[in-house]
């Protein structure tokens, strides 16, 4: 067989750990990549020095805060940047409403694409800007798709604000508008992020049917209700697709 280089190594670990749906024991990690036990820890242990791989609360290996960083980066690659806006601009022209993509990072959501109405009475929420994940369709959306024992950590790690009378502060409530949003696949936020505003989100998949990110579309309640937002939901779904095919061709 021929050597395997500690590089080489080194960057599969990197890869398994990102591409795992939860944390990853060491042990998992040395049976899945063929790597003896102590060779393992070496490698964990300087990877968590080096802020590519971090060690959650359980004991499992998640990604780091550069390796988070970096996948920001590669999705805000300029070409793929613009022909995200070009997607979003065409949904905006056809539903005449505010459209975006929201992505997670650290414990909130950070809107990296947008497209905005000319209608005059607008929500402003730049990209770059934050959010929190339980009162966002953005948010929401991604803790629906986290297994159960990874959801129920990341909940009991927020410190829910209530931010509107809307807002769902309680945690067994939560969970059950989480559960119902994970079996419509669509997020909604009857404002509870902000008062006098609904929004919807779908999610963006990778190739393996992995959540990726939410496509939003957020309106003032004095112009669209939330029932009225929810019919462009497969309107939404398309576009989704079309930023999907980007996203392959960003893997390939």
């Amino acid at each position: 067989m021929p050597k395997v280089s500690s590089i080489t190594r080194v960057l599969e670990i990197i890869e398994a750990v990102s591409y795992a749906s939860k944390p990853i024991s060491p042990l998992e990690l040395s049976q899945a990549l063929d790597i003896p036990k102590p060779t393992i820890h070496r490698l964990i242990q300087n990877l968590v020095d080096e802020g590519f791989i971090a060690v959650d609360i359980g004991g499992g290996i998640i990604p780091g805060k550069r390796v988070r960083n970096l996948s920001v980066e590669l999705w805000q690659r300029r070409q793929f940047f613009n022909e995200r806006q070009v997607i979003l601009q065409r949904l905006v022209d056809d539903i005449k409403e505010t459209c975006g993509i929201g992505i997670p990072y650290h414990m909130d959501m950070i809107y990296t694409n947008r497209a905005q109405t000319t209608l005059p009475l607008q929500i402003y929420l730049p990209v770059g800007a934050k959010s929190p994940m339980w009162c966002t369709a953005t948010g929401k959306l991604y803790l629906s798709q986290l297994p159960a024992a990874n959801r129920r950590k990341m909940l009991h790690s927020l410190t829910l604000n209530k931010f509107t009378k809307n807002t769902i502060t309680d945690l067994d409530v939560l969970n059950v508008e989480l559960d119902h949003i994970a079996e419509t696949g669509v997020g909604i936020d009857n404002e509870e992020f902000i008062s006098e505003m609904v929004a919807v989100a779908v999610p963006i998949l990778d190739k393996k049917s992995r959540y990726l990110a939410s496509l939003y579309l957020h309106a003032p309640t004095i112009r669209v209700s939330l029932d009225e937002l929810l019919t462009h939901v497969p309107r939404l779904r398309t576009a989704a697709q079309d930023i999907q095919t980007l996203v392959y061709e960003l893997q390939s």
